[in-house]
């Protein structure tokens, strides 16, 4: 006689197993996340900003124009001026420190979830040397001293250097910190995670000088669930994926990652399926996907987030576009051209007044009299977000990668 914990576990492995039989093909997959990401058909008008954000899973915003590109290119007449506005008039948007330290722009009602889950992503060894890295309660010091300074102003980076040192020390602001052929003050290095824990976000520029500000108080959700809610989001809008995808998309230890995706498996929240021919996860019961593959012609900015998440990194880019539209395997320092949901090209804008050059250059391929009319379409939609007349070139682009 079978004992009744011997049955469960063959139940177990029998359900693992056909779960795992579950094949999922690139092309299933990128229809999905094409459509989740208000790629295959934008958002209608009038849908908010901030949730075109959330469906991206933030939008990269270190080059600002960048990230309105990549949140207009995905909503029905939505321009530059309307994610300036819900930045800085109704504050349905934060930009802040996000997914793996860079700057990006979320929805204000997600930052319980975002800090919680950031602050409680492992940070590994500091890149810089001893006599350089805060200890672990300076850093606390500085989060603390950015947060206090900030509370109610807009601060440039000189002034908010000039208050941390006030309230720490002044260690903090000795000028040890490389970067960009100049150094840096000590308490630089933890702005990220000033950011990460709600201490800091980016204020409306004054002139051409960054400010900072602190975003309203709020209680971070509990740190343990927001990093499994995290995992069922980022699977739903880029799933199926690996726990090493989402530890590169987060800048995660891979080991920690793969932990956190078996207590979730465990837990009955992910489920395992083939994509691929590779073991990969989607979230639980989010086992659908659609028949037939996605068609047509976009245009993604720098550092736009479908093309740094959606992996493998190699069917994205395939053939001659991983080499062309990659800087040495890293995705987002390219603009890219999307044919049919894979990598076909790069491309660049050139801004002259209320004019612009878009140069579009394919590789691998020759586009379709069909494609080459709706790439005329997209190019005039990238002109309609930057409140641009815009003009296509087809040809090569010889501007390098973005740093």
């Amino acid at each position: 006689m079978t004992s009744k914990a011997s049955r469960t576990n063959q139940v177990g492995r029998a359900d693992r197993a056909d779960r795992a039989d579950r094949a999922v093909t690139w092309a299933e997959a990128s229809a999905r996340r094409l459509e989740r990401q208000f790629l295959a058909r934008p958002a209608g008008r009038g849908t908010p900003v901030a949730e075109v954000v959330g469906a991206m899973l933030g939008a990269h915003a270190q080059v600002l124009s960048a990230a309105e590109v990549s949140v207009g290119v995905r909503a029905v007449g939505v321009t530059q001026a309307d994610v300036r506005a819900a930045l800085w008039d109704d504050r349905s948007l934060v930009k802040t420190f996000g997914p793996r330290g860079t700057v990006h722009l979320l929805p204000a009602a997600g930052l319980p979830l975002w800090c919680a889950a950031l602050t409680a992503v492992p940070v590994g060894p500091s890149p810089f040397p001893p006599d350089v890295r805060v200890t672990e309660e300076q850093a606390e010091q500085i989060v603390a001293a950015i947060g206090d300074a900030l509370e109610g102003v807009c601060l440039t980076v000189e002034e908010l250097g000039e208050a941390v040192v006030a309230r720490t020390g002044s260690w903090a602001g000795d000028l040890v910190m490389p970067a960009f052929q100049d150094l840096w003050p000590r308490w630089r290095q933890v702005m990220h995670r000033a950011g990460w824990s709600g201490a800091l976000c980016f204020g409306p520029n004054r002139g051409r000088k960054v400010t900072y500000t602190r975003p309203p108080r709020f209680d971070p959700a509990p740190g343990k669930e927001a990093l499994r809610e995290l995992v069922r989001r980022y699977l739903r809008a880029y799933g199926p994926a690996t726990p090493q995808h989402f530890a590169k998309w987060l800048a995660a230890p891979t080991g920690w990652a793969a932990a956190l995706f078996t207590e979730l498996a465990e837990a009955g929240e992910v489920e395992e399926v083939a994509f691929e021919g590779a073991a990969a996860w989607v979230a639980a019961r989010d086992t659908g996907f659609p028949d037939g593959p996605v068609r047509g012609v976009r245009l993604l900015p720098y550092f736009d987030a479908y093309a740094i998440a959606a992996q493998p990194r190699e069917s994205l880019f395939p053939g001659e576009a991983y080499r062309r539209a990659l800087a040495g395997g890293q995705a987002g320092n390219y603009p890219v051209l999307l044919v049919d949901g894979v990598v076909a090209g790069v491309w660049h804008q050139r801004r002259r007044g209320r004019r612009t050059t878009v140069t579009v250059e394919p590789v691998g391929r020759r586009l379709s009299a069909g494609q080459e009319r709706e790439l005329g379409e997209q190019v005039e939609r990238v002109g309609e977000v930057l409140e641009a007349k815009a003009e296509l070139v087809v040809g090569k682009v010889t501007v390098g990668p973005h740093a």
